[in-house]
C-alpha cells in the first residue's frame, strides 16, 4: 500500500527485455535501504525488488504490467517517480493508493496559470473507471485532486513544488501516464452497480 506522495524522482539505469519481460535497473538514493522482496511503485506501478547491487536495484515488469501501464516506453535515462510502501502508523499524507493502474490515460493539455499548473487528461471510460470532482486520483503514482471531472477526461492542478519534484515537470502533451482510480470510489461503483 502507498500513500502517493513521492518520494524520489530516480533515473532509469538499464533495460533488459527477457521474453515477454522487462527488467528495470534503476539508480535511487534510498537504494540502501531497500532488501529483496521489497514493494517500491514506479510511476504509480507496484513492483517487487529483485536485485541490489551498489546504488542500483532491479524490478521486473511482466507483460501483463506492460501491457496495462506506460513502463514499455521507458527509455534509459529517463526518469521515474518512486514510492517505498507505507508504513503503518505513519501520516497518511495522500490517499490509499494500491499500486495497482487500472489504464494508461494521455496528456490533452497543459496551461500555466497564476502559482499553478492545470493538466487535463483523457481515458477510455469504457473500461468502467469513473473520477468524481475534488475525488483521489494517482497520475504516475502521484496523489492528486480532480478537478473539472467528465465522463472520459479530467484535470488536476499542480503546484509549483509537485511540478519540481515529480516527473510532471518533463511531462508533455500526448504523453501517457499510468491511472489507478480512486480504490473506495470503484468499491462504491461495484456496489451500486449491483
Amino acid at each position: 500500500m502507498f500513500t502517493g506522495i513521492i518520494e524520489e524522482v530516480a533515473t532509469i539505469h538499464h533495460l533488459e527485455k527477457e521474453n515477454e519481460n522487462l527488467h528495470l535497473t534503476i539508480k535511487a538514493s534510498f537504494t540502501s535501504e531497500l532488501k529483496i522482496d521489497q514493494s517500491v511503485a514506479h510511476n504509480g506501478v507496484c513492483l517487487t525488488v529483485v536485485e541490489i547491487q551498489d546504488d542500483l536495484f532491479k524490478v521486473t515488469a511482466i507483460k501483463e504490467t506492460l501491457l496495462k501501464t506506460n513502463l514499455a516506453h521507458f527509455k534509459v535515462g529517463d526518469t521515474v517517480n518512486l514510492e517505498r510502501g507505507m508504513i503503518l502508523g505513519e501520516r497518511l499524507d495522500g490517499h490509499l493508493v494500491q499500486g495497482h493502474v487500472d489504464q494508461v490515460g494521455t496528456c490533452i493539455e497543459k496551461t500555466s496559470q497564476d502559482g499553478s499548473h492545470l493538466f487535463t487528461f483523457e481515458y477510455d471510460d469504457d473500461l468502467g473507471n469513473i473520477t468524481i470532482e475534488k475525488g483521489s486520483i494517482t497520475i504516475n503514482g502521484v496523489s492528486l485532486t480532480v478537478v473539472n471531472s467528465k465522463k472520459n477526461s479530467f484535470s488536476v492542478a499542480i503546484i509549483p513544488y509537485t511540478l519540481a519534484h515529480t516527473t510532471f515537470n518533463t511531462l508533455s502533451v500526448g504523453d501517457q501516464v499510468n491511472l489507478e482510480f480512486d480504490v473506495i470510489g470503484k468499491y462504491a461503483k461495484k456496489l451500486y452497480q449491483k
